[in-house]
């Protein structure tokens, strides 16, 4: 096993596109991180807008991917192992990283509070479940957990069909809508109601996007530079809004205009997925899906992997030149976790990821059939 566990990666017969795609968001969602982890520590980042322009032009639709990309999958996933079995599933690849790497940040965040100022209290390990915000990134964990295990009791055990969890989820988006627009404090419920939607979206679309015939009509230039005009329209007017958001910030769309971010979101991740059609097809930057693959396992780490980085470079090695403490954070936040996930898979260390071994486990982005070429 190599420390990215390229090769096999690459051998495994999995949904390329999917894979490529998850790849591109969690980079985009680190870099996000990256940035929101240097402000406050005395660095020049006010002398570099452009950066700033950047992470907000790229922030609205990357975690609404994970859930498109998440109920894409729902209907295989019941149809091999049914509601118990997916539930179990989700139990131990969603929940179980959502508490124990959960449990290990607040646990470092308590030990180092005197030296971090951070308000970290003992009440953050509860939150992790029913108040997953202010946690931090775990809201996604959470959220996805739960919203995975609501969708498919409805769908296997009460029999709603796809497109009436459609409805559902509009119905459950305008509720999250008001909870936003009048800041009321629902705790994870709102992201809940905020991101079922998505993941009826992948439900609705899991036999188009999953069908080998629409493999040359997705991966098309002609779907690509047309979304890409609206793409940079509606992306400009997006991060001219969170730019300009007061309180909420870059989460302004999000809060205030659920719509519009409603809107942006799709587009955003059409585009992407579009791109990741494209990709697969040229076979191009093949990296993009090891890092997808490691994704999650990212995502558990990041924060922690990304804030010892930041002591290193800044407290340590003095170095404050933004640009390289971007790079220098960033690439930490996505490689040493993949090092470190590859590294516990090759010393029976799969406890601090899952309760059970890998090997009873079936991946969920496992492809049932041929993959179509890259030809």
């Amino acid at each position: 096993m190599t420390i990215f566990n390229t090769k096999s990666i690459l051998r495994e017969k999995r949904w390329v596109w999917i894979d490529t795609d998850k790849g591109i968001s969690i980079l985009l969602v680190g870099f996000g991180h990256c940035l929101v982890l240097m402000q406050n520590h005395g660095l020049a980042m006010s002398s570099y807008p452009m950066i700033n322009y950047i992470s907000v032009f790229l922030y609205g639709f990357r975690m609404p991917l994970f859930f498109i990309i998440s109920g894409i999958f729902i209907a295989g996933g019941l149809k091999r192992k049914g509601l118990g079995g997916y539930t179990t599933y989700r139990a131990d690849t969603v929940l179980y990283p959502l508490l124990v790497w959960g449990f290990i940040e607040i646990s470092l965040q308590l030990l180092t509070s005197r030296y971090s100022n951070n308000t970290v209290t003992p009440m953050y390990y509860v939150d992790l479940l029913i108040d997953a915000r202010k946690t931090g990134h775990f809201w996604y964990l959470n959220s996805l957990f739960f919203i995975a295990v609501i969708y498919a009791f409805f769908k296997a055990y009460l029999r709603i069909k796809a497109w009436q969890q459609l409805m559902l989820g509009i119905i459950l988006y305008a509720v999250a809508a008001y909870i936003r627009i009048y800041n009321i404090n629902a705790g994870s419920l709102t992201d809940i109601c905020e991101f079922y939607l998505f993941f009826a979206i992948g439900d609705v679309i899991s036999n188009l996007a999953l069908s080998e015939k629409n493999f040359n009509r997705f991966a098309s230039f002609k779907i690509f530079f047309p979304l890409l005009v609206v793409f940079l329209i509606l992306q400009h007017r997006f991060a001219d809004y969170n730019l300009h958001g007061g309180a909420d910030g870059i989460n302004y769309v999000e809060h205030k205009m659920p719509f519009f971010f409603l809107l942006e979101a799709l587009v955003g991740c059409t585009i992407s997925m579009n791109f990741s059609f494209l990709l697969q097809k040229y076979n191009k930057l093949r990296f993009l899906r090891v890092i997808g693959f490691h994704s999650l396992y990212i995502y558990c780490m990041q924060i922690i992997v990304m804030t010892v980085a930041r002591v290193v470079l800044v407290n340590i090695l003095k170095i404050t030149f933004v640009p390289v403490l971007i790079a220098g954070i960033w690439s930490s936040g996505i490689l040493i976790p993949m090092i470190f996930y590859n590294f516990c898979m090759k010393h029976k260390m799969w406890w601090l990821f899952t309760y059970k071994r890998p090997k009873e486990q079936i991946s969920e982005t496992a492809a049932p059939a041929v993959i179509p070429s890259a030809a």
